[in-house]
This record gives structure tokens, sequence and C-alpha cells, in this order.
């Protein structure tokens, strides 16, 4: 759903360093050895660098006067010599803060889903979901073709047989419920012969 990368822009050291322990983060590295390799990404437009972390070794970084690029999202390592746990620390705050912000503006049909504070709304309203109806709305979400209850139950409560379908059945129907009283629609989760669909 929402995978962070970080790119490394003219700072192959920093790079070569991250590169040997990458196994310890949850994000995906890159390195551009120069500049313009990077600038070509960005104009290609393959990836969204408006969620990424992009680190340079100085503050006059010829990257500052790209208009696509959000600047606040670079982060500038210019004091050498430098801890790498403090490295690590500027990094994962960086995306927290990016994944914070991107949590909070889902879109999905005509509502914005706030992870952040379980909230769905739109123009006429806000409701609050609890942990579990953010779940099944983020799976339904995902998926193309209605899901079955026996696959809301395996992917949702990682449960096989030991709970019984109409937990799973009684969850959707209250969901769909307060989406209706709310908002008055009845067509967020839509009921199939072969499962639920968003």
């Amino acid at each position: 759903m929402f995978k962070q990368s970080i790119s490394l822009v003219e700072f192959s050291k920093l790079y070569n360093i991250l590169q040997e322990i990458e196994g310890l983060f949850k994000f995906k590295i890159y390195n551009y050895s120069l500049a313009q390799d990077f600038i070509n990404e960005i104009n290609t437009g393959n990836q969204d660098f408006n969620n990424s972390t992009v680190i340079v070794n100085k503050k006059d970084h010829t990257l500052f006067s790209i208009e696509k690029l959000n600047k606040k999202n670079i982060l500038v390592f210019d004091q050498t010599p430098l801890k790498i746990s403090y490295i690590i620390d500027e990094i994962n705050t960086q995306l927290i803060k990016q994944k914070y912000k991107f949590q909070s503006k889902l879109m999905i049909k005509n509502y914005f889903l706030d992870l952040n504070s379980r909230t769905i709304s739109n123009k006429f309203g806000e409701l609050k979901l609890t942990e579990r109806e953010m779940d099944i709305i983020l799976y339904l979400k995902e998926k193309k073709t209605p899901q079955s209850i026996h696959k809301l139950q395996n992917d949702i409560w990682n449960q096989s047989s030991d709970l019984e379908t109409h937990t799973v059945e009684t969850h959707i129907y209250r969901l769909r419920k307060k989406i209706g009283n709310k908002f008055n629609d009845k067509n967020f989760i839509i009921s199939h012969d072969n499962g639920y669909l968003i």
C-alpha cells in the first residue's frame, strides 16, 4: 500500500554504508551518483517522490531548485562525521512524518479515510471507526473482486475455522449500517453472491 524509500543523490559514501545494513530497514534505498540521473527519474514520473525521502550532502544542492520535488522531503547531512545512529534516527523521523501525512488522506470512493484518527469523512460529515472496521475497509479497497466471508475470516481475523462466520457477517453488517445511517450510502460496501466489495 504505502511503500517508503530513500534516495541518496551524489552521496555514494553514505549509500555504501546504508547498503551494508539494508536488511535492518523497512524502506528501499536508491542511489543516484549524479543529480541529473535523479532529475531524469523525477521527470519520467515512474516513481512517486512525494512520499520519499531524498538525502543530499550540501544545503545548496541543485535539487532545491527542482519544482516537482517537495523540499520538505530533502534531508541534508552536510556536517561530517556523523554517527550512523543519528543518520538513521533522522531518516526514520522523516519517514514517520511522511507516513503520518499519507495515512491522513486516503481516498476511497467519495470518502477520505484517516488512518491516524480512525475516521471516514466526506463533505457531509465524519464517522469514527473501530480498528477492525478500518481493517475491513482497507482490505476490501485493495481487492478487485468480491471477497468471501471465509477469505475475510482468514485474512483479517487470521482465523480459519475457529471463528464463526456470523462474527464476520455481523461486523460487515454493522459497518454498512453505520455508513448508511451517517452518509445515507447503502452502496459503500456492496454485497455480492461471492462476498463483499468496495
